[in-house]
This record gives structure tokens, sequence and C-alpha cells, in this order.
């Protein structure tokens, strides 16, 4: 399944960037680097089984074991104490990357309600691009009867690419559904 989206990279897209930017040497491309995965979960310090719960199912998700980001520090207003679990993440890179990029573009999104594509604004001024979803049924290997409540997560792709600008062209042309501005 990955294997299709990494061809896809080196046969079309390196050739079309190269000619749009200008570039004289093949390693001048923007290239995917990793994927992370992250979701945070405030209510993880009092309730374990959310933690749990939502472990298995970004487990299922990316095909990798997250690992849960705790507290640096305390912060009494929200009953949060140092080394508390608060998220979990997964940073996925090579054909897990892939193979979760192409699931994204290809079935996931299009699941959203009235999709009609993703934001073309949300890159970070460094050509790296970070997506919210609103819910964890987009998947298909999540079923609706196994969850106990719906919770998202942020998806953020890490590029080599320089600009935003030259992100975006790489995304684009690998498959990502931006909407027009």
């Amino acid at each position: 399944m990955s294997i299709t989206l990494k061809k896809t990279y080196q046969e079309v897209v390196v050739p079309k960037l190269m000619e749009q930017f200008g570039y004289t040497n093949i390693h001048q491309v923007p290239k995917l680097v990793k994927i992370t995965v992250n979701r945070g979960l405030g209510e993880a310090s009092q309730n374990a089984k959310a933690l749990e719960s939502s472990l298995t199912e970004i487990a299922k998700i990316t095909g990798q074991k997250p690992v849960i980001t705790r507290a640096k520090q305390a912060i009494a207003s929200f009953k949060i104490r140092q080394g508390m679990p608060v998220g979990i993440m997964v940073t996925l890179r090579s054909e897990r990357m892939y193979s979760f990029l192409e699931k994204l573009i290809h079935i996931s999104l299009p699941r959203i309600r009235d999709f009609r594509g993703i934001s073309p604004r949300s890159f970070d001024g460094r050509g790296n691009y970070t997506l919210g979803l609103k819910e964890q049924l987009l998947f298909p290997e999540i079923s609706y009867d196994a969850i106990d409540q719906i919770r998202g997560m942020d998806i953020s792709i890490v590029t080599t690419a320089k600009t935003d600008e030259e992100g975006r062209a790489l995304l684009k042309e690998i498959g990502m559904p931006f909407r027009d501005k």
C-alpha cells in the first residue's frame, strides 16, 4: 500500500517540483521527514481508562505503539502535578509514514462530513503542515461501538521544505486535498 505513494513521489512529484522551483540537484527537492500524531488528554490525570483507550486507538490507527507524554511542571489550577500523563504521541517515519499518509488522504479525510478540502493556511513558515481532526472515527480501524468518548488528534507533517510555498507544492503533488483559499 505505502509503496505506491513513495513511488509517486519519486517518479512524478520530484520532476514536477524540480521544474517548478528550478532545482538543479535532486537532493534540493523537499521531501517528507516524519509525521507525528499527538493527542492531548487533560482528563488522563483523573481517568486512567481514558489513557488506556487512547493508547489502543492511536496504536490501531498508526500501527505503532504511542509514547505517553508527561507534564513538565505542576499546574495547580488544572489539578496537574509534575510527571502526570497529559497526552500521547507517535512519530512515524519511512514506510509507516507513507502508509499512514496514504490512508489519511484517500480514506480518512473524505469521510469528514461536508468535506471541501483542508485549509492551505496551516503551515508554520518552514514548510511543515499541521492538521487537527475532531474525531477518531474517521479512521476505518476504529469501530463506533469500541469507543467510550469522541476525542480528536493533531497530525503534523514535517518536510525538508524551506518555505511554505515549497511545502504546499510538495503536499499538493502528493495528493493532499487543499481547498481553494
